[in-house]
Order: C-alpha cells, then structure tokens, then sequence
C-alpha cells in the first residue's frame, strides 16, 4: 500500500518537474522572441521566480519519493549488473545525481555572476533530457518487471 503511494507521489512530482521545464524549454523560450525588451525584461524574472519556488517544493517532493523508493529495492541495487531492473534502476540514479550536479553547477553560476542566458537555456534542456532518459528508463524497468 504504502509502496504504491510514494509511486503515485514520484510520479505526480516528476510529471510537475518535467512539465515546468516542458514549458520554459519549447513554450516560454519560443513565445518571448517577438516580444518587446521592457515585457521581456519584466517576464523573465517573474517566471524565474516562480519556477524556482514550485520546482523547490516538487524537486523535494520527488527526490525523497524516489529514495524511498529505491529503498524498497535495495536488494537489486545491491548487484545491479546481475538483473535488468537494477541495471536500469541504477542507471536512473545516476541520472538524478547528475541533475543534482547541473543545479550545483548553477548555484554556482549564480553566485559567481557567470550564468548567461545561454548556459541557462544549455542548463534547462539538458535537465529536460536527463529527466526524459529517466522517464524512459522508468517505463522500460516496469516492462522488465513483469
């Protein structure tokens, strides 16, 4: 029972996750080209904001699901080349760290005054591809579980 509740909250958190970055990557990105600076220059900010206190709260949300998780199956982990599930469950866990490496390095381009509009726009997509990976990974470890 509980097992299938983390899953439901993992995955609503990820589809949150997923989607927030859906929409900076292919709508906002796309849709502030024609605007005027001054609108430009008010919406980036404003959208950065909230983006930033969502994405906290979901990111929280679905990192610890995940770790409980992946608790339930610490057995596959354990000898992850011995079976597809713990090959493809590892390989997710390398993915989430690696977005965990990508917002360490833009705490750090934050803090040093070095993000520019194009390392965020590189930062964003490819955090959308590490969470699709997982998304596919994710499908492929339920088909292999049964």
């Amino acid at each position: 029972m509980m097992y299938g509740v983390l899953l439901v909250i993992h995955l609503l958190a990820a589809i949150a996750f997923i989607g927030t970055l859906f929409f900076e990557v292919f709508i906002w990105h796309a849709a502030r080209r024609p605007l005027a600076q001054g609108v430009k220059d008010a919406a980036d900010p404003a959208i950065a904001k909230r983006s930033r206190q969502v994405l906290h709260g979901v990111v929280l949300v679905l990192y610890s699901a995940g770790i409980a998780l992946a608790w339930q199956h610490r057995g596959a982990l354990s000898q992850p080349l011995s079976n597809s599930f713990g090959l493809l469950l590892s390989l997710k866990i390398l993915l989430a760290l690696s977005i965990i490496g990508h917002y360490l390095w833009l705490a750090y381009w934050l803090k040093s005054g070095r993000l520019t509009p194009d390392r965020a726009c590189w930062l964003r997509r490819s955090i959308l591809g590490h969470m699709v990976l997982i998304v596919v990974l994710a499908k492929a470890m339920f088909y292999w579980q049964f």
